[in-house]
């Protein structure tokens, strides 16, 4: 009996090995979150260049987005930054979730580096981001166009990031809003053509009738 106490210090040891080994395996940037497929949770936060105005999720609706949680404090968010600006500039729709921060030195960072995004939430207690499970900065969602979360990556948006994971997400999703669009119309513009038949023909047969009794008179 004494002789397996002796091996339980190893048999320890090797369970502790065995879970830091599959902790340091997981790429903390492939974080589920919790929320994916759930509209983003509701809110109302003023603006950070318009601390008068105060919006909630309905901004998320209509057209699929990329929700970018940033802060002045944040390194990465600093590094990240110039390629958020080149995604704004090929006409991505980019909101801004400022996380804890002040709004001076959030508004001074903007005016410094340039502003990607379309609007900016201001969220100095974390209020939002903790409704959304975030873990730090940065951070970025796929909304799509019904206001859902679609995807989650932590850590620094790059343009390898961008092409393997978050783009084919946003362009999935753009592509079903645009197809939607397109049945919607389609099926808009049968009705119509339908009805204006069903009006030629009921206009030919009055014309018919009234030749018959025409002739008859």
């Amino acid at each position: 009996m004494k002789r397996i106490w002796l091996f339980l210090p190893l048999v320890l040891a090797v369970a502790l090995g065995a879970i830091l080994y599959l902790g340091l395996g997981k790429d903390p940037s492939k974080l589920e979150s919790a929320r994916t497929g759930e509209p983003v949770p509701d809110f109302e936060l003023s603006l950070l260049h318009q601390p008068e105005t105060h919006v909630g999720p309905e901004i998320f609706q209509g057209q699929v987005s990329l929700l970018n949680v940033w802060a002045t404090w944040c390194p990465a968010c600093h590094e990240e930054h110039p390629y958020l600006m080149t995604l704004a500039e090929q006409g991505i729709p980019i909101v801004g979730l400022n996380y804890k921060d002040q709004r001076e030195p959030a508004l001074e960072w903007l005016e410094e580096l340039g502003d990607p995004y379309s609007l900016v939430l201001f969220d100095p207690q974390g209020i939002l981001g903790f409704d959304l499970g975030v873990y730090g900065a940065p951070e970025t969602y796929v909304v799509d166009s019904e206001g859902k979360v679609r995807h989650r990556f932590v850590g620094i948006v790059t343009e390898e990031v961008w092409e393997k994971e978050l783009g084919p997400v946003f362009n999935f999703y753009s592509n079903s809003n645009s197809n939607s669009n397109s049945n919607s119309n389609s099926n808009s513009n049968s009705n119509s053509n339908s009805n204006s038949n069903s009006n030629s023909t009921a206009t030919a047969t009055a014309t018919r009738k009234d030749e018959r009794d025409a002739a008859d008179s």
